[in-house]
């Protein structure tokens, strides 16, 4: 595997890295990861990383094609390799010129949902997908870390782990982090970086515990609209960060933020007990067995949700 996507890096001298939309820490941190190693192992080549940007985990990086603001034509696409990094679903890739490139490389840890790629390397071990590029770089010899990408990779898999928390943390894991920090990652460094918050921030997870519902089937979840969100002066990253505040709490292995986004509401689902990936798959989403993402058409289906969410309890 490591060798054909070598292969295929090797053969083009545009590469665009894209990720998913609302990108988070793993996201970014694939994504500068990989640009990383592959400018350091092909200097003369030309690699980008495409996408939104991420007010959370920017200290990682910008990307340097930024979907909504970039004019570039299609012609700058079709002369490259895309590589897309942390998506299970096309719909998902935050800038759809990927379908432009002349091959496609995908790289996840993911569930499988679509198949797009003209490489595939998908692999649900992996409890974060800059850990994925982290062990690659160990595998093939002409890719080396730099500073800059070990901050990246090492975020990514320190926000998609919760820290070294979540099921599918392994010795692996710990070891691609330890390798990562003899590359350049400071660990103060980074979660000084992670954990500065404003009053508006510690206001809001006030909120948080005052606001949050309960069902008696062992569900709990909070709902923040539109307006809330304004109230507290928040992005939607930043209100959806919340969403590990609900666990641990006894009795209640399911747990859920339901955020308004324009039309749509955006749902962040976390389970400490049953599966719940089928539950987003039904809602427009998917994602892990313990940690999925899903969409509702409007509030008015938020009563399904929780049916479904109670139909695994």
């Amino acid at each position: 595997m490591f060798k054909e996507i070598l292969k295929k890096i090797k053969k083009y001298q545009r590469i665009i890295i894209y990720g998913h939309v609302r990108p988070d820490g793993d996201c970014y941190g694939a994504q500068f990861g990989l640009q990383n190693i592959i400018k350091n192992a092909f200097p003369e080549k030309d690699v980008f990383v495409t996408g939104e940007t991420s007010d959370f985990v920017s200290f990682v990086g910008t990307p340097d094609i930024i979907v909504g603001e970039s004019n570039l034509e299609d012609s700058f696409y079709q002369d490259s390799l895309s590589i897309v990094v942390d998506t299970a679903n096309k719909l998902r890739i935050s800038n759809q010129k990927y379908m432009l490139g002349q091959e496609i490389i995908k790289i996840d840890h993911h569930i499988p949902v679509d198949s797009f790629g003209d490489v595939e390397w998908v692999d649900t071990n992996f409890p974060s997908c800059a850990q994925m590029i982290a062990y690659m770089s160990t595998q093939v010899k002409e890719f080396e870390i730099t500073k800059p990408g070990a901050v990246a990779m090492y975020t990514g898999i320190l926000t998609d782990t919760g820290r070294f928390k979540y099921r599918g943390v392994s010795e692996l894991t710990h070891q691609m982090a330890g390798m990562l920090l003899t590359k350049g990652a400071d660990v103060e460094e980074i979660d000084r970086a992670m954990s500065n918050e404003t009053l508006d921030m510690l206001r809001f997870k006030g909120f948080v515990y005052q606001n949050f519902v309960t069902t008696n089937k062992g569900f709990i979840y909070l709902k923040i609209t539109d307006k809330i969100r304004q109230e507290f002066n928040l992005t939607y990253e930043e209100a959806s960060s919340v969403v590990n505040m609900l666990s641990g709490i006894k009795g209640f292995d399911v747990w859920a933020i339901f955020i308004e986004d324009g039309d749509l509401v955006r749902v962040r689902l976390r389970s400490s007990g049953p599966d719940i990936d089928k539950v987003a798959n039904l809602f427009n989403g998917g994602g892990h067995a313990k940690a999925s993402g899903a969409a509702l058409n409007s509030w008015n289906e938020l009563d399904d949700f929780i049916k479904a969410v109670h139909a695994i309890l």
